[in-house]
């Protein structure tokens, strides 16, 4: 029920933080000495944030609804109301400082980006950009200053770290040049000079047999039947770890034999299908009956509320005497990648069944039921493919999947 101006000012504290909830998110929150605060509740990128609006009775219910609803066409323009508060105040104190582009830049284009991915972007910007450069006028940045920061980055060994810096600051230039805030991009004239570090990829098994082993190790697992199940789905469907993990109930149709995860849990933003083998299913429907009153199919043995981590399955994989050089959760990626190349299915199918960016922007108009049919034999071949392998048979891929 919404509240009324009479019933904000009347209300009392009590011995615990109280809190009066208006509409569309905003509420009014007493503390136990008095004080009011107006506050905001909203999600963005499938996480649950807050926002202060203020203190009554500075701000009435009427002045706030105004502030609720401002921040509320920002959300539903796709820009993060506490990014671009943070962003304003940036360039409210340094002007068109490097910091106060770069926040806005990020309040801009963050939206699309995985959470994962914003985090680190963020964090690289706060950590190892922002002290050295953060608060000169963009427009006055040499190409010499940028490089003595990124060699700093460099000195300490984090070569990655600071070739995406480089990339990162490279994005914020480009954005500053064509918002009509700088004429120039430094971070092009640099070009060659940040080499990228050494990429490493996650451990995966992908010989046959050794592959054999590993599913034979997972249902002889003893510890916490959850973990077991989930390293037994792994390998089925191989999604990224993230998308396993917040696997929950309401997204599995075990009848039409789907999986379909909401575009705000993938790393691209779109919908993605899983279709599910015949055993996929036998397993969910087993597990259903365990975790099927809950919120996830996984959930953490400490509360249902909340899905295992990515460390407890990891954990597993090491009790199970896999080391980090030969398997890795991420790695039941790479080992379904490999094996459905040998085995002959088209490459696009199995791309598209890992969720991997479509470069080619027409081929990327595609929904996300794109080879869905084919998905679905490849899906059940593959669940064939991998009991034969836990049985120990000598599986020789064939080169006979339709193209």
């Amino acid at each position: 029920m919404p509240l009324t101006a009479i019933t904000v000012r009347d209300s009392k504290p009590s011995k615990t933080t109280k809190r009066l909830y208006d509409t569309g998110g905003l509420y009014l929150e007493i503390s136990p000495s008095g004080g009011k605060w107006w506050r905001i509740k909203y999600r963005f990128g499938g996480k649950e944030k807050r926002l202060s609006l203020g203190t009554y009775p500075d701000i009435t219910l009427k002045k706030a609804r105004e502030l609720r609803d401002n921040e509320r066409l920002l959300l539903r323009d796709g820009v993060d109301p506490s990014d671009a508060r943070k962003a304003k105040k940036v360039a409210e104190g340094g002007g068109e400082s490097f910091e106060a582009i770069a926040r806005e830049w990020f309040a801009r284009f963050s939206q699309n980006w995985a959470e994962s991915h914003s985090k680190k972007v963020m964090g690289r910007l706060e950590k190892d950009i922002f002290p050295w450069i953060g608060t000169k006028p963009i427009s006055k940045i040499t190409t010499p200053e940028l490089l003595t920061m990124l060699r700093r980055i460099e000195s300490r060994g984090a070569q990655e770290t600071a070739y995406r810096a480089k990339m990162n600051c490279g994005q914020v230039f480009r954005y500053a040049v064509t918002t009509g805030r700088a004429e120039h991009n430094p971070a092009n004239d640099l070009r060659g000079a940040i080499p990228r570090g050494k990429v490493r990829h996650r451990a995966a098994l992908t010989d046959p047999k050794k592959v054999g082993d590993l599913l034979r190790a997972i249902d002889d697992y003893c510890g916490y039947y959850v973990v077991r199940y989930a390293l037994q789905f792994a390998p089925l469907v191989f999604t990224r770890p993230s998308e396993l993990r917040f696997a929950e109930w309401n997204e599995v149709d075990l009848a039409s034999s789907e999986w379909r995860i909401p575009s705000h849990k993938m790393k691209m933003k779109e919908q993605h299908i899983v279709p599910l083998a015949g055993q996929t299913v036998h397993l969910l429907e087993e597990l259903q009956q365990l975790t099927g009153r809950g919120r996830f199919l996984f959930p953490s043995i400490r509360t249902f509320d909340r899905p295992i981590s990515e460390n407890t399955v990891t954990a597993a994989l090491r009790r199970m005497g896999f080391t980090k050089e030969e398997m890795s959760w991420h790695g039941f990626r790479g080992m379904a990648s490999t094996l459905l190349n040998e085995i002959g299915f088209h490459p696009d199918w199995i791309e598209r069944q890992l969720a991997h960016n479509e470069r080619n922007h027409v081929r990327a108009c595609y929904n996300h039921a794109q080879y869905l049919q084919e998905r679905r034999d490849m899906m059940q071949t593959w669940a064939d493919y991998l009991d034969s392998l836990r049985g120990g048979a000598d599986v020789i891929p064939l080169k006979k999947a339709l193209r």
